[in-house]
């Protein structure tokens, strides 16, 4: 009888033993996902990959630019965010509007990530915008962005804002968030320009509506 209740200690022991060495080992990108109270610090770009949705990008940006020592800073509703997901105020009095994208490293962002977050800047009565996605932008991406001098914070630009930030580098981290979009035009006066940009033509478009209106 004591064997019996020898070896049913020991298996109870076994049992609870790795349940305790699973659950310490539980990653903390657990906390991200089911609580919002996090360690900021603690989260890195691969623990942003690993969220549910853009919502837990969206609140972490939210607290970054807080701790970052931003002003003016608050994350809009999803329902109706008319293309900004967090604002925020920099040194120099300006607004900024961000949209976030989180996509998975192989999904590039498109021209509609620049199209949202500029259009949405009279809105928000703002002066600056900027996308930050945890991938590339397609080239198509870049080149609207130049021409309406939005800023693309890429992969590699928000892994420097993090690392920088979780070192207590926040100047360097600030310094990345403010730097000036790369800019296509050389100035806003070109836009009054009477030169004008070629366009790429339909041509399939152009040979059907000459055929109907010749009929």
């Amino acid at each position: 009888m004591n064997y019996i209740l020898i070896i049913i200690f020991v298996v109870v022991s076994i049992v609870l033993t790795s349940l305790i060495i699973i659950l310490w080992r539980k990653p903390k990108i657990k906390a991200v996902l089911d609580i919002e109270n996090y360690e900021l610090k603690d989260i890195t770009l691969e623990d942003i990959d690993r969220m549910e949705d853009g919502s837990g990008f969206e609140m972490y940006l939210y607290r970054l630019l807080i701790e970052l020592g931003y002003s003016g800073v608050y994350k809009t509703i999803g329902s109706r965010d008319f293309g900004a997901d967090v604002v925020f105020t920099d040194p120099d009095g300006v607004r900024n509007v961000i949209q976030a994208k989180r996509y998975a490293v192989e999904n590039p962002v498109g021209i509609s990530a620049v199209q949202e977050v500029f259009s949405c800047m009279r809105y928000y009565k703002a002066k600056k915008a900027i996308v930050i996605a945890t991938t590339r932008f397609t080239d198509s991406c870049e080149t609207l962005a130049g021409i309406n001098y939005v800023k693309l914070i890429d992969r590699t630009d928000l892994s420097n804002i993090i690392e920088a930030f979780r070192s207590g580098d926040t100047f360097t981290a600030r310094k990345i968030v403010e730097a000036e979009p790369r800019r296509i035009l050389e100035s806003w006066s070109e836009t009054n320009s009477t030169t004008m940009h070629e366009v790429c033509k339909d041509f399939n478009a152009e040979k059907y509506v000459k055929k109907v209106m010749s009929k």
